[in-house]
């Protein structure tokens, strides 16, 4: 296999020691059921692919970036009753972050997008803390399931291991996927006070709670092609994104 240059798992001392990133990568994800018929790893597993393409499709257009190795640990603290779940604290986020931001502005890579692919993951407050500590850096983050509206490419769409999740994974790596008559329907209960529905008032949802299955949202009509057509537009518009960070000059974002 050919390593990949803009991969830096993949790359070498000998190519690295004169190397020049303007743009690195962190994917963060997650281990955690998704529903009964995804696998622990579905949240590293799209992160992971959608930032190596994105970064991809970049590097080709002569963006210098670099994608750091995927987080695998996400913020699970509704779960700590689904076996093996894994958690880390927003508290051990910050030091990860801290320390890799650390290493990066040591060598003079001074734009970071951490992309999120778990919905318990939060980075804003984070963000805003270590921007104080280091004012070199241009930090940003974005959930990469925010970034089209699913609407238009899935009939069901809801929110974990649902029609969107199966068809990317379905995609990706659709022999970790269980046989269709495995799949839960990822019936979701509504929380009796209307206002945290409505979304204005929020509060950690108990998983095994609002969930018989982990899912939330039904992933019947998932289909591989769907998965294909969604990763190919994201990762087109994240790609394109990239280029724009890169070529940027973080002291005059602002006109």
């Amino acid at each position: 296999m050919k390593n990949r240059p803009y991969i830096l798992a993949e790359c070498h001392w000998e190519t690295l020691q004169d190397a020049d990133f303007e743009v690195a990568i962190l994917p963060w994800g997650a281990t955690e059921a998704h529903n009964y018929h995804l696998p622990y790893a579905t949240d590293n597993i799209q992160v992971d692919a959608i930032a190596s393409e994105a970064a991809k499709i970049a590097w080709e257009k002569g963006a210098k970036v670099i994608v750091l190795p995927t987080i695998p640990f996400g913020v699970n603290t509704g779960q700590t009753d689904i076996y093996l779940d894994m958690n880390i604290y927003p508290g051990t986020q910050k030091a990860i972050l801290n320390d890799t931001i650390e290493v990066l502005n040591r060598h003079g890579v001074n734009k970071l997008l951490i992309l999120n692919g778990h919905g318990g993951n939060d980075f804003k407050t984070i963000v805003r803390e270590l921007g104080v500590k280091y004012p070199e850096m241009f930090v940003c983050t974005s959930s990469w399931f925010q970034v089209l509206d699913r609407n238009k490419y899935f009939d069901n769409p809801g929110d974990h291991a649902d029609e969107l999740e199966t068809s990317l994974i379905l995609h990706l790596a659709n022999d970790l996927v269980l046989p269709k008559e495995k799949w839960g329907k990822g019936t979701e209960k509504r929380n009796v006070v209307e206002a945290f529905n409505e979304g204005w008032v929020w509060t950690e949802r108990k998983w095994s709670e609002i969930s018989e299955d982990t899912g939330t949202g039904n992933p019947a009509l998932a289909t591989k092609e769907k998965g294909e057509n969604y990763f190919i537009a994201i990762t087109n518009k994240l790609g394109e994104f990239l280029c724009e960070l890169n070529d940027v000059d973080q002291k005059n974002m602002y006109k």
